[in-house]
């Protein structure tokens, strides 16, 4: 009995471990790019891995930075060990209380300190940057392992083999070091893990297109992870798998010598093998940059920082192609990472790609550069609804050129919901309790409960406020979840009745699930609008405006939104497109009357979002 219950715990614990990496092992091979539906079986998403720039390059960015900054704290903290063993009594006592102040210090208070320093002494955030905190990071686990090993030589060793002749350094070498070995190896797989796992760190130090497999992979987390992701973590997990058999696997012993001679042969090339193989990336990667580096040398430059995964890559390529400009392509998750590195100034990005209310935000602080419209003259392809819109955050349209546009509104399942969607009121109705998903997202939620009593979405008197928070507290038992992205997953695999969610999802789940309806409610709703900027402290102004140009050609807008589905207020590229029922659909191009009671969200100011956000954690915690 005792047996069968120690059977079945681990079991579950083995269960609870490995479902997940089995779940994502399964999904690389699912054609479909939704969680929720089974394609059929496929390879592309492995083809494709191999193909993706960044990526491959976020892979290799991982790899060097890990191998050198192992390297080189490994070399730094060994000679620091050294110096700490050779102190007595409180200095040595008080360096090793330092060493151990960034170990057990939060890794967000180092990272945001090395931000700080690097602005202060005005280095540029990129590669470099990385690198030095990570060997910084790391210096201390290289201590740590080192100094144990240094505490049990026997220093009567060491000046014996000097009173036979051999010198200080000779001395240590042939003696002090052998005994050190195990502590320096351990230190060096120490420090190479915690820069390979490292993500906090590496995110406040990162500068514009340098990117590890742990950045990429939050960025594609928050905008909704892509197959390939799934591909790249499958084989990482079966390399792993691969290696540790390889390492715990021990063979019969053989009683042939020759067949003894011929295994310890192969172990001593295997152990040369990886060395070699870490060389060989060093060199190969060392080579690409070299390369790279050499191309782009002399050639105009241009920094974008965008969305993630929001531009088709082969529209970066056309433009580099027809301009001769190199474009740096970097990627934030939200208005509110992207923001603090704008206000900063520690990156001076050429082109930003903000959502509405931030570009008000940014317009009050002084932070935008004015447009030269004259070196933009295929804005004239903008739909003048878009146009008239972005006077609400851009009065004259002075700062802002229109990319991507919206609405938020319900997305319903019709075998599910048999009475007629028009209302937010639905979103209240106990008898779609637990199938209703709601946005995680302060301003979503609190914009759908002030529109259904009629009030604005920007509202900022403090009763509107707190009815809508009350109203979002009575709604609670009803929700299923608050989320972002899953509401696509979720509605495509019949999970849920009810969803709020943007016009843009809403078109794709609506293809994945025939099933599935979206509607803009009576009440009125709101309309997103996300714009190309210039910050004022862009070194490029001119090549920035040429980008905004190419992207606003009716031919280039047209590939964004066929790569994208994301509504573009391009006339000229929306008459281009193909499939009639794309191209007039109320859900992507809704027409002036269906926007009546919509708004633009607008930046109310520092205190009230703060009164939002507390009034949002009430919602949330109660």
């Amino acid at each position: 009995m005792k047996k069968t219950v120690r059977n079945i715990y681990l079991g579950l614990i083995l269960f609870l471990m490995y479902a997940p990496i089995v779940t994502l092992i399964v999904l690389s091979f699912n054609a479909s790019k939704s969680r929720a539906k089974w394609g059929g079986f496929t390879l592309k998403w492995y083809a494709s891995l191999f193909q993706d720039k960044a990526i491959m390059t976020a892979l290799y960015n991982t790899l060097i930075i890990a191998l050198l900054s192992a390297v080189l704290a490994t070399v730094v903290g060994t000679a620091a060990s050294i110096g700490i063993n050779a102190m007595k009594g409180r200095s040595k006592t008080i360096m090793m209380g330092i060493t151990n102040i960034p170990i057990l210090n939060s890794e967000i208070v180092t990272g945001i300190s090395l931000m700080l320093l690097f602005i202060a002494f005005r280095v540029t955030l990129g590669f470099s940057t990385i690198l030095l905190a990570h060997i910084t990071f790391c210096i201390p686990y290289v201590i740590l392992s080192v100094m144990p090993k240094l505490k049990q030589t026997s220093k009567s060793t060491y000046e014996a083999a000097q009173d036979l002749g051999a010198g200080p350094v000779s001395a240590f070498f042939k003696v002090v070091f052998p005994d050190i070995l195990p502590g320096i190896v351990s230190g060096f797989l120490m420090a190479f893990t915690m820069s390979l796992d490292d993500f906090i760190i590496t995110h406040f130090t990162k500068g514009p297109g340098v990117d590890t497999l742990s950045t990429k992979i939050y960025a594609e987390v928050r905008k909704g992870i892509r197959p390939e992701m799934y591909a790249l973590s499958t084989l990482l997990f079966v390399s792993v798998l691969v290696l540790m058999i390889l390492v715990n696997t021990s063979p019969k012993e053989p009683k042939d010598r020759k067949t003894v001679s011929k295994r310890k042969s192969l172990q001593r090339g295997l152990r040369l093998a990886i060395p070699l193989l870490l060389v060989a990336v060093l060199a190969g990667g060392g080579a690409f940059y070299y390369f790279a580096g050499a191309k782009d040398a002399g050639s105009e430059k241009l920094i974008v920082y965008n969305w993630g995964d929001y531009v088709d890559p082969k529209t970066i390529e056309l433009f580099e192609e027809e301009t001769g400009i190199s474009v740096t392509y970097e990627e934030y998750e939200t208005n509110e990472i992207m923001y603090p590195k704008i206000l900063s100034g520690a990156i001076a990005y050429d082109v930003v790609c903000p959502s509405d209310y931030m570009i008000q935000r940014m317009i009050e602080n002084d932070l935008l550069a004015k447009l030269n419209l004259d070196n933009i003259p295929n804005i004239k392809n903008m739909d003048s609804i878009y146009m008239e819109q972005s006077r609400s955050f851009d009065p004259d349209n002075a700062y802002s050129v229109p990319y991507c546009v919206g609405t938020v509104g319900i997305l319903y399942n019709k075998t599910m919901v048999h009475e007629p969607v028009d209302s937010w009121d639905i979103l209240w109705d106990s008898k779609y309790a637990d199938s209703i998903l709601m946005q995680d997202s302060v301003r979503d939620a609190f914009a759908v409960a002030l529109k259904r009593r009629g009030y604005s979405l920007n509202s900022s008197k403090v009763d509107q406020l707190i009815q809508a928070k009350d109203d979002l507290i009575a709604q609670k038992p009803l929700v299923q979840a608050y989320v972002v992205d899953q509401v696509r997953d979720k509605m495509i695999g019949n999970e849920a009745a009810l969803g709020v969610i943007y016009s843009g999802e809403a078109g794709y789940t609506k293809r994945e699930n025939p099933n599935l309806e979206y509607v803009i409610p009576k009440e009125g709703s709101n309309v997103w609008i996300d714009s190309w900027v210039i910050p004022k402290n862009a070194k490029n102004k001119e090549n920035a405006e040429k980008f905004i140009n190419f992207m606003c050609r009716p031919d280039i807008a047209l590939m964004n939104f066929e790569y994208l589905t994301y509504a573009t207020p391009n006339k000229a590229a929306r008459a281009l497109i193909k499939d009639e029922e794309t191209r007039n659909s109320k859900i992507l191009f809704p027409n002036a009357e269906d926007l009546t009671n919509c708004e633009t969200f607008q930046f109310l100011g520092d205190d009230v979002d703060s009164y939002y956000n507390e009034l949002w954690n009430k919602v949330k915690s109660n």
